[in-house]
């Protein structure tokens, strides 16, 4: 073995003469200086791996927010609660309106209307002909019974004022029979064709009403009093209706003058 006394390199080529490094010539190394070198060459190929620092936390990038899903989510039901609420408002309203209208023509029908003039040209709808027709029972209330029957006698007594024909058909019932202050006894059919318009009458009261209910039966007893200009004429009246077909239908009614 040989060794290059500028590098210190060792050859084991006993051809070479010079160093392969820097060319300087090589001389021969002795057995113990042979054991040291091979001794330090061990030493020098094993070399402990390179120190790495730990990574540093704050140049991880930082993670994504796991928030941000759950806000889009919140945003999107949101918007959705607020296109079903509008279509929801949209289906209410107009049912929450009809039933309005609905109660407030009950609530007018139950009421006694006021005593109208003959001037008015339509009568006021009467609780008769708003009253559902699929109701088979009769209304045992005997103030609602004598508040629809006293909407009946003003449609009633505004029809003769009139001769409305087509109002008293459907007030009266088609067994209809009445007397008059004269005593004539009329059917429905000659009742409707006799009729005829009076305009010396100006305003009208009812007085001292009695109601008898039976059922579908009712009585309705009572005074009108007629007045226009500076005479009135007083009667006595008792009129009797029938519950059929879903509303109150006059079947007789007997008026008497009283002097």
């Amino acid at each position: 073995m040989k060794r290059c006394p500028t590098c210190q390199r060792t050859f084991s080529d006993e051809s070479l003469s010079f160093c392969t490094e820097d060319g300087t010539p090589l001389s021969p190394v002795q057995d113990d200086e042979i054991t040291r070198v091979t001794t330090d060459r061990r030493d020098e190929e094993w070399k402990a791996p390179p120190y790495q620092p730990p990574p540093n936390s704050a140049q991880v990038p930082p993670r994504q927010a796991k928030g941000v899903p759950w806000v889009v989510v919140i945003i999107i039901a949101l918007v959705l609660g607020v296109v079903v609420g509008v279509i929801a408002l949209a289906l209410l309203v107009p049912r929450l309106a009809n039933r309005q209208r609905e109660a407030s023509r009950s609530a007018a029908n139950t009421n006694v209307a006021p005593n109208p003039t003959p001037s008015v040209t339509e009568a006021p709808s009467n609780a008769n002909s708003n009253q559902a027709h699929e109701v088979s029972q009769p209304p045992s209330d005997k103030d609602q019974v004598l508040g629809a029957l006293t909407a009946i006698e003003n449609d009633w007594t505004i029809a003769n004022i009139n001769a409305d024909k087509g109002k008293l058909d459907v007030i009266l019932a088609d067994d209809f029979v009445g007397s008059g202050p004269d005593g004539r006894v009329l059917g429905k059919v000659e009742y409707i064709d006799t009729i005829q318009r009076d305009t010396s009458i100006e305003k009208w009261e009812f007085e001292d009403l009695q109601l008898t209910l039976r059922g579908e039966r009712a009585t309705l007893t009572g005074k009108v009093r007629y007045m226009g200009g500076d005479a009135q004429q007083l009667l006595d009246f008792v009129d009797r209706f029938v519950w059929r077909d879903g509303r109150w239908q006059a079947t007789s009614s007997e008026v008497k003058l009283v002097k």
